[in-house]
C-alpha cells in the first residue's frame, strides 16, 4: 500500500512535469505571438472566449492564460470586460487536455490498435524527441523536442498513476472513502483541495481519470469531484492578482466569480432536471473517456451560458474590490485621453497636456517620497514610492500610445511641437519616477543594514539631496506652466548638481582610503549619488523641451544635440548663484 502511494505520486511528478514542459515547448515555439493575438483580438466577448479557449488547449493551462491576462490588464493594455471573455474560453480550453489523456486507453489490440497503445505511443514521441534534441542547431528546434518530450513524460506519469491505483479497488477502506460521502459538498471539497494544491485544473482531472481505472468512480462521485476543480484552479489566478493594480485584482477574483456561478447554475439546472426526469444513469461507473466528456459539457454548457453576461460578472468583481483612491484618480486622469477627441488635434493636445501635468505632479511627490524615506524610512513610504513608479509606467504607456495615434493626424508645425515636447517629456519623467524608485530601495538597503554614515557624509548628502529637491520642483513648474525662464534655470542648477557629485565623490574615495567609509557604506552611498546626478539630467531634458518648444525648433533627431545651445545670458548668473547656495 505504502509502494503504491509513492508510485502515485511519483506519477502525479511526472504529469505534472511533463505538462509543464510541452506547455512551455509550446510557448516558446508561439514565441510572443500568443500574447499579442491575446492582447489584440479580444474586442468581443465572443472572440475573447474563442482565443483563451485556443490559447489554453495550446499551452494546456488555464491559469496561465488568465494569469497572461491579469498582466494585461494590470498595465492598462486590456480592459477588465475584455479580460473576462478570454478566462471564459480558458475555463473550457483546459478540458482538452483530459481526451489527450484519453490515448493512455488505447493499447491491448494488435497491429495499428498496439501501436496506439500508451507505452508505445509515448516511446515513439520520446525517442523522436531525443533525436531531435540532440540534433538539434536552432531554438525553435530544441523547443519542438521540449513539446514531443513532454508529451512523452506525461503519458508515462499518466499511465504510472493508473497502474498504482488500479490495486484500490481491492482496498474496502479506499472503497468506503470515495463511495462513503453522501453529501456531494464533501466532493467538491475533495476537487478543491486537491486542485489549490497541484494548481493545476487539468492535473486534478488526470487523477480523477487514473483513478477511474478502480472502477468505482460513479457519476454521482465524479460530478462533484469535477465541479470542485473548476473553483481549485482560481487558487493560482487569485494569487497573480497579489500586488497588481485595481483592475487587475478584479481581473484576478473574476476567475473564481465565474466558477461560483457555473457551480450555482449548474447545480441548479441539475437539481430542476432531476426532479422532472428520471436519471439512471447516475451510478454509471466513469471511465477516462466519460469523465474527460462530462469535465467538457460541464465547461461548455455553463461557459456558453454566462457568456451574455460578462457585464454583470464585471459590475460583481468592481463592487467586490474597491479602487483605491489614487489609482482612482490615476484612472480618471487619463480616461480624459478618449479616442473621439483625435479628430480635433487641438483638443486632444489639451487633454495630454492636462494628464502629463497631472504625471509630473505625481512624479515630483514621489522624489520627495524617496527622499524622505533616507532620514526616516518606513515600509508604508517604500511601497508608496513603487507605487508611484508603477503608476507613471501606466501613464507613459497610455500617453505615448495616444499620442503616436495622434501623429497621424494632420498636424500643424505649432501642434506637431507640442506632441514631440510631451513624447519627450513623458519618458524622462518615467526614468524621474524609475530613479526615484531606485532611491528608495538604497534607503532600504540602509535601514535593512543598519548602515550609519559619518556626520560628514550626511552633511555632503543633505546638501546634495536639496539642491535635487529644487532642480524637481523648478523644471516641474517651468513645464507645467510652461515658463521659458524657469526652464533657463534648470541647466545651471543641473551643472551645479553634477560639480557637487563630482566634488562628494572625491571626498567619499578619500574616506574609503583613510577608513573613515566601508566598503558597505561605499557601494550604496555611490549607488545614491549616481542616482540623484541621473535624476537632475532627465530635468534638464524637460526644461531644454520647454524651451526648443517656445522657439519652434524642437526636432527628435536633434533633441540631444540642443542642450549647450539653450544657455541664456543669464546663465553664468545663475550658475554661480547656485554655486554659493549649494556648497560642500
Amino acid at each position: 500500500m505504502l509502494a503504491n502511494a509513492f508510485v502515485l505520486l511519483g506519477g502525479v511528478a511526472l504529469f505534472l512535469f511533463g505538462m509543464g514542459l510541452m506547455g512551455d515547448g509550446l510557448k516558446r515555439v508561439a514565441g510572443n505571438r500568443l500574447e499579442v493575438i491575446l492582447y489584440k483580438l479580444t474586442a468581443t466577448p465572443l472572440k475573447g472566449i474563442l482565443l483563451g479557449t485556443g490559447v489554453t488547449a495550446v499551452i494546456q493551462s488555464s491559469a496561465a492564460t488568465s494569469v497572461m491576462v491579469v498582466g494585461f490588464v494590470n498595465s492598462g493594455m486590456m480592459k477588465v470586460r475584455q479580460a473576462i471573455g478570454v478566462i471564459m474560453g480558458a475555463i473550457f480550453g483546459t478540458s482538452i487536455t483530459g481526451w489527450i489523456l484519453c490515448l493512455s486507453e488505447l493499447g491491448g489490440g494488435e497491429g495499428v490498435t498496439a501501436l496506439l497503445s500508451t507505452e508505445v505511443l509515448a516511446a515513439i514521441v520520446a525517442v523522436i524527441g531525443v533525436i531531435v534534441r540532440m540534433t538539434a542547431k536552432r531554438r525553435v528546434q530544441k523547443y519542438a523536442s521540449d513539446i514531443l518530450l513532454g508529451f512523452a513524460v506525461l503519458m508515462f506519469g499518466m499511465k504510472t498513476m493508473s497502474g498504482s491505483v488500479s490495486s484500490l479497488k481491492e482496498e474496502p477502506a479506499f472503497l468506503k472513502l470515495l463511495t462513503g460521502f453522501e453529501n456531494p459538498l464533501v466532493g467538491a471539497l475533495i476537487g478543491i483541495g486537491a486542485t489549490a494544491v497541484l494548481q493545476s485544473a487539468s492535473a486534478s482531472v488526470g487523477i480523477l481519470q487514473a483513478l477511474s481505472a478502480t472502477g468505482v468512480i460513479t457519476f454521482e462521485i465524479a460530478l462533484p469531484i469535477i465541479l470542485g476543480i473548476g473553483i481549485g484552479a482560481s487558487v493560482p489566478v487569485l494569487l497573480s492578482g497579489i500586488g497588481s493594480t485595481t483592475n487587475g485584482k478584479r481581473t484576478a477574483l473574476s476567475y473564481l466569480v465565474i466558477e461560483i456561478f457555473r457551480v450555482a447554475i449548474f447545480a441548479v439546472l441539475w437539481t430542476v432536471l432531476k426532479l422532472i426526469f428520471r436519471f439512471d444513469f447516475t451510478g454509471t461507473v466513469m471511465t477516462m473517456v466519460t469523465i474527460a466528456l462530462l469535465n467538457s459539457v460541464y465547461r461548455g454548457v455553463t461557459v456558453a451560458i454566462l457568456s451574455p453576461f460578462t457585464g454583470l460578472i464585471e459590475k460583481v468583481v468592481t463592487r467586490l474590490v474597491k479602487a483605491d483612491p489614487k489609482e482612482e484618480e490615476a484612472m480618471k486622469d487619463m480616461s480624459r485621453l478618449e479616442p473621439k477627441f483625435l479628430q480635433y488635434p487641438p483638443l486632444a493636445i489639451e487633454q495630454v497636456r492636462l494628464v502629463v501635468n497631472s504625471m509630473a505632479q505625481k512624479v515630483k511627490k514621489s522624489v520627495y517620497d524617496a527622499v524622505a524615506l533616507l532620514d526616516n524610512y518606513s515600509e508604508a513610504g517604500f511601497k508608496e514610492v513603487n507605487d508611484a513608479e508603477d503608476a507613471s509606467d501606466r501613464y507613459e504607456d497610455k500617453i505615448g500610445t495616444y499620442l503616436m495615434k495622434l501623429t497621424a493626424r494632420d498636424l500643424t508645425f505649432p501642434q506637431a511641437d507640442d506632441v514631440a515636447k510631451y513624447l519627450h517629456a513623458i519618458t524622462d519623467l518615467e526614468r524621474i519616477g524609475d530613479h526615484a524608485q531606485n532611491l528608495a530601495e538604497c534607503a532600504q538597503e540602509i535601514h535593512e543594514k543598519k548602515i550609519v554614515f559619518g556626520d560628514e557624509a550626511n552633511r555632503e548628502l543633505r546638501i546634495l539631496c536639496q539642491a535635487v529637491l529644487e532642480v524637481v520642483t523648478t523644471s516641474v513648474k517651468a513645464f507645467t506652466d510652461d515658463n521659458r525662464n524657469l526652464a533657463y534655470m534648470i541647466e545651471p542648477l543641473e551643472q551645479t548638481i553634477d560639480d557637487l557629485c563630482d566634488e562628494i565623490k572625491a571626498h567619499h574615495i578619500a574616506r574609503l582610503t583613510d577608513g573613515t567609509c566601508t566598503l558597505q557604506h561605499g557601494y550604496v552611498f555611490n549607488d545614491l549619488l549616481t542616482n540623484l546626478e541621473r535624476l537632475s539630467d532627465h530635468c534638464a531634458n524637460i526644461a531644454l523641451a520647454v524651451i526648443e518648444t517656445k522657439d519652434d525648433t524642437l526636432a527628435f533627431h536633434e533633441y540631444e544635440k540642443k542642450l549647450e545651445g539653450t544657455k541664456d545670458a543669464n546663465y553664468e548668473e545663475y550658475f554661480e548663484e547656485y554655486k554659493q547656495k549649494y556648497h560642500v
